[in-house]
C-alpha cells in the first residue's frame, strides 16, 4: 500500500514540474499509472491531497539532510545554540550535499522544477519557491555566516547562493553533469578559502 502511495506522488510530482500543476488532473496521474480514479482516491482525496503530501515529503527531506549533517534544521531563533557550532568547513561539506540532493534525488530535483516554473502561477507557489528556492536558504546561509564571524554575512550569503542557484541551472542542462557538481564544489571551496582570510565580524567591530 505505502509503494503505491508513494509512486502516486513521485507520478503526480513528475507531471507538474512537467506541465504544471494546475494543468495536471487526477485522470491524468491515474492514467500515467494505469489506474482508475477510484483506485487512486483511495489512497489521496483529491490532487491538492496529492500536492500538500508532496510537499510534506520535502519539508521531512530537508530535515533528514541537515540532520545528517548535524546542521540546524529550524531559523535561528529557534535554535540560536545549534547554529553557533557549525564550523566553515562543516558548511561546505553540507552545501556539496544539498546541491547534490536538489540536483541528483528524482524526488527533490523535480520539487525544484515545479517550484521553477510554478513560482510566476500562484502567491502560493512564489511561497514555496522563495521558502525552499531563494529567500529562505539566503537568510539560512546569512545567520550562519553571522554566527560564524564571518563580515559582510548577507553580502556573502547572496553571493554564495547566487553561485548555487547558478549551477543548478547551469546543471540541468549539461551533457557532463559530474563535472558542473566538481565546479560548483570547487567554487565554494575557493569562497570559503576567501572568507577565511576576510577579518571576523568581532575583528571589525572592535576597529
Amino acid at each position: 500500500m505505502r509503494n503505491r502511495k508513494e509512486e502516486i506522488l513521485t507520478v503526480a510530482l513528475h507531471l507538474f514540474a512537467r506541465d504544471g500543476y494546475e494543468a495536471v488532473s487526477v485522470s491524468q496521474i491515474a492514467g500515467e499509472l494505469d489506474m482508475t480514479k477510484g483506485a487512486l482516491y483511495r489512497h489521496y482525496k483529491s490532487k491538492r491531497d496529492i500536492f500538500d503530501c508532496i510537499v510534506e515529503r520535502m519539508e521531512q527531506g530537508d530535515s533528514e539532510q541537515a540532520a545528517e549533517y548535524d546542521m540546524p534544521e529550524d531559523d535561528k531563533e529557534s535554535m540560536p545554540d545549534q547554529y553557533k557550532t557549525v564550523s566553515l568547513e562543516e558548511f561546505v561539506e553540507y552545501s556539496k550535499s544539498m546541491f547534490a540532493y536538489w540536483t541528483e534525488d528524482d524526488f527533490a530535483a523535480s520539487f525544484r522544477k515545479m517550484l521553477t516554473i510554478e513560482q510566476f502561477r500562484s502567491e502560493e507557489m512564489q511561497g514555496l519557491y522563495q521558502q525552499y528556492l531563494s529567500s529562505g536558504p539566503a537568510t539560512y546561509v546569512k545567520d550562519l555566516f553571522e554566527s560564524m564571524g564571518i563580515a559582510h554575512a548577507e553580502e556573502n550569503a547572496v553571493r554564495f547562493y547566487a553561485t548555487m542557484y547558478f549551477y543548478y541551472s547551469v546543471y540541468d542542462g549539461a551533457d557532463d553533469k559530474e563535472k558542473v557538481k566538481n565546479e560548483f564544489a570547487s567554487a565554494i571551496s575557493n569562497m570559503a578559502q576567501e572568507w577565511i582570510k576576510q577579518p571576523k565580524l568581532t575583528q571589525i567591530r572592535k576597529s
